[in-house]
């Protein structure tokens, strides 16, 4: 007689849920928030300081505020960008 193999299924135990995982934090969100809030403000400073007249010089177009404070703003502004992208928390395993 031939042998009969028996195929015997185990119940099977229900997989844990994977839990969520999103790349950016709630602080990775409000940094993002604040970086575009200031490069916001620093485009606001560039802005301006032409004449009407295109015959007439207005020598407001290189104050401080437009050529000088105004960039260096926005730069603060993009590096708050990247560094709200480039942030990850410390999780319980690196500590």
């Amino acid at each position: 007689m031939a042998d009969k193999k028996v195929v015997v299924k185990l119940k099977e135990e229900p997989t844990p849920k994977k839990q969520e995982f999103f790349v950016f934090t709630k602080l990775n969100y409000q940094m993002l928030i604040a970086g575009l809030v200031i490069l916001l403000i620093g485009f606001l400073l560039m802005a301006g300081g032409g004449s009407n007249d295109p015959a007439k010089f207005d020598p407001a177009m290189f104050s401080f505020r437009r050529v000088t404070l105004g960039p260096v703003i926005t730069l603060i502004g993009f590096i708050i960008e990247g560094v709200a992208i480039m942030y990850r928390p410390k999780t319980k395993k690196e500590e």
